[in-house]
């Protein structure tokens, strides 16, 4: 299976639509303590993705790993949040290939580092693309009318490859 450092939006993302398990059946996913820290510390017990994640990690299917060079974490600091930048360092440092990330300037920081980036949309591509779902219309709307923000260019293309 392959292994992948999984930030947070994603995990937020997979949880609004239900569809958490999705990542683990398709993915060995790591996230790092920063990651887990953004998703459990809302404020309310019901925070999106809280209870999603402690679960995942009780039942050993999402793995919390502990980035070792917090001065390079530390440097890079400011260009991106701190979640953002431990998912490309943890990725590395675990000599991974991908991480799952949504931000545009996270995703070119990855890609600085050779690293592959696939997003919430490219995730759910996949799931398509083994059947673990049958469209991924009704879910890419919900996301968008969450607040994700995912370009019409990009809606359309994923939406007529996929032949939806």
């Amino acid at each position: 299976m392959i292994k992948v450092m999984c930030n947070a939006s994603p995990i937020i993302g997979m949880s609004i639509l239900g569809m958490l398990n999705l990542l683990y059946k398709m993915f060995d996913v790591y996230i790092t303590e920063e990651v887990y820290n953004e998703i459990v510390s809302g404020k309310t017990e019901d925070a999106i993705g809280k209870k999603e994640i402690e679960k995942a990690i009780n039942l050993g299917q999402i793995k919390i790993y502990k980035v070792k060079d917090q001065n390079l974490v530390n440097k890079l600091y400011g260009h991106l949040h701190k979640g953002e930048i431990e998912t490309i360092i943890g990725a590395k440092e675990l000599d991974l290939n991908y991480v799952i990330i949504d931000e545009k300037s996270a995703r070119s920081l990855a890609k600085n580092f050779f690293l592959k980036p696939i997003g919430v949309v490219g995730v759910l591509q996949r799931a398509k693309e083994l059947n673990l779902v049958e469209e991924i219309k009704p879910c890419i709307d919900i996301l968008r009318n969450s607040g994700f923000r995912i370009s019409e260019k990009l809606y359309e293309d994923l939406l007529k490859k996929l032949g939806e």
